[in-house]
């Protein structure tokens, strides 16, 4: 796969590399409360207001010229994981909320390898461009950016945060894009796919990325590992080739 996939009509996501695609439909919504509340927002208003309404809300990451190490990258967002009993409850608790899910998302949601956590656990996220890690040009391969991030310390996050983050990220802004550092997950299919969170401007939802490790990426895109002990470490990046 050469693109980011997503919803019954698999549709592509744009992007600066000639193996992104050329356009994106969003179809997501947002929930108020998590995990229990009953009334979604899905709308670009709904999502405006919640920017303005949220305190303390994560400021816009300034331009930086890149990190040395773990240590001085800010933490982004703290989110709670092991909310759900199991992928039944997450399903329906998405369903229910009106959050937007791809269908090849949904599909990585059910895998075998796609593992909740079994106790509730607050955990730290940050955000980093591979420019921010020390990359020049326009491109730089996944795999190169996972390794080198790993090499400044900082780790993985488990595909369990995504879907996670997609329901406590009240306030995302329209164009962001946050692809999730995490181990590929593959299809029925056989194709490696890590997940995103987007706001496309239509409202919210988490959809796909190609997760090859020679996928060439944007160095501008950003990129959401988790910080230094917040889990066991994990080992280098496994791409199937």
């Amino acid at each position: 796969m050469s693109a980011a996939t997503y919803d019954s009509d698999r549709m592509r996501q744009a992007a600066a590399s000639p193996r992104w695609s050329a356009s994106l439909l969003v179809c997501g919504a947002l929930v108020v409360a998590f995990p229990n509340a009953a009334k979604a927002q899905c709308s670009p208003q709904d999502v405006l207001r919640n920017r303005l309404a949220l305190k303390g809300a994560p400021p816009a990451r300034g331009a930086r010229t890149s990190f040395r190490s773990a240590a001085d990258v800010p933490m982004w967002k703290r989110i709670t994981v092991g909310t759900f009993a199991d992928l039944a409850a997450l399903r329906r608790a998405m369903s229910a909320l009106g959050c937007g899910v791809g269908s090849s998302a949904d599909e990585i949601v059910g895998r075998p390898s796609f593992i909740l956590s079994e106790k509730k656990t607050e955990v730290e996220l940050v955000v980093v461009s591979p420019a921010e890690l020390g990359f020049e040009g326009k491109t730089a391969t996944l795999g190169n950016i996972y390794a080198r991030a790993q090499l400044l310390g900082l780790q993985l996050a488990p595909a369990k945060v995504a879907p996670q983050l997609r329901l406590q990220y009240l306030d995302q802004p329209i164009g962001e894009f946050l692809i999730m550092a995490m181990e590929p997950i593959r299809t029925w299919a056989g194709e490696p796919i890590i997940l995103t969170v987007a706001n496309g401007g239509a409202s919210l939802i988490l959809i796909v990325q190609d997760g090859s490790d020679d996928l060439e990426v944007p160095v501008m895109s950003h990129f959401v590992f988790s910080r230094p002990g917040t889990f066991d470490p994990a080992e280098p990046a496994a791409f199937a080739r």
